[in-house]
């Protein structure tokens, strides 16, 4: 079989229940538009027989020679699975599909035609009524007010060109953010409307105010390695004579008050010290983190292949 030139990444979490109905549909969906596909799904440490479910499904829906199944030992999250989706995929165009069938396999064609248009990357964008929107539009609005970002869903079915991913560092749960990462590399990006349909089966992975939490943490870090990642002396640096200035002041301050008014305060002196020193220190903070900031350039320069 050649190599099909879209993978369909499906990261799967106790979703045993859908596996036959997925693989059905995504068998209908290649055949009623001759797509020349593949499915990549990875079982993220499921315990109700996801791996085995899927494998059967697929060989029912006569996509044995056209689908992988992989597996991770224990969960590691939505992230890793698509990263180790994406690194045994062999097509050009990737798709990010949810195991759980709250989006039609019919948006597949949509997405890759939507990429022919010139985009490196389209999202897609929930309409209708579901739950969570009030959560979901808080979180987008915030992302694209920080970020800039001209989508307006950043969780939600995409297709890419795989070399978009591959150029990309996603840590733990950050596929929330690939969007953005993507669009701070310069890539080109596109929305298309989405239905979200019911699921079927199954329960809900993401869910609860724990995860609202960790969204918005996240969404911090990510502000602070795309702001101050490559230029860390900028925030340590700033930082520093920041706190030695107010270091000064309260210097000046103590020396007014002792040989003006005859008043000494002994824990402004201490206030002066900690200031002062906390100020070098996030200094000498900066400079290390530069210095790591340009190894790491100098790393990925070699893993390019840019310098000799």
């Amino acid at each position: 079989m050649s190599d099909p030139g879209i993978s369909v990444l499906v990261p799967a979490y106790d979703e045993a229940e859908n596996m036959p109905e997925l693989f059905a549909e995504l068998a209908a969906t290649f055949a009623e538009h001759d797509l020349a596909a593949e499915v990549v799904l990875v079982d993220d440490g499921s315990a109700d027989g996801t791996a085995e479910a899927a494998e059967e499904a697929a060989a029912r829906a006569g996509l044995g020679g056209r689908a992988v199944v992989l597996r991770h030992r224990a969960n590691r999250g939505k992230t890793e699975a698509m990263l180790t989706a994406a690194a045994a995929a062999r097509g050009e165009v990737l798709v990010l599909f949810d195991a759980d069938l709250q989006h039609s396999t019919e948006e597949i064609p949509r997405f890759a035609a939507k990429l022919d248009e010139g985009y490196d990357l389209v999202a897609g964008r929930k309409v209708g009524r579901y739950e969570k929107r009030f959560t979901s539009s808080i979180y987008n609005r915030l992302a694209r007010a920080i970020f800039k970002v001209p989508v307006r869903d950043l969780n939600s079915m995409k297709a890419f060109r795989a070399d978009v991913l591959a150029g990309l560092r996603l840590r733990h749960d950050w596929h929330r953010y690939f969007v953005v990462l993507a669009h701070a590399r310069g890539y080109r990006l596109g929305e298309l409307d989405i239905d979200l349909l019911p699921r079927r089966h199954g329960e809900p992975k993401f869910s609860g105010r724990r995860r609202i939490l960790i969204g918005m943490l996240d969404m911090v870090s990510v502000w602070f390695q795309l702001v101050f990642g490559r230029k860390p002396l900028l925030f340590f640096g700033t930082s520093g004579l920041a706190l030695i200035a107010a270091g000064c002041v309260t210097g000046f301050t103590a020396l007014v008050l002792r040989f003006g008014f005859g008043l000494g305060y002994r824990p402004l002196l201490t206030l002066v010290v900690l200031l002062i020193v906390g100020g070098l220190l996030l200094f000498i903070l900066g400079f290390l983190a530069e210095t790591m900031a340009q190894l790491r350039d100098e790393i990925e320069d070699l893993k390019r292949g840019d310098r000799p």
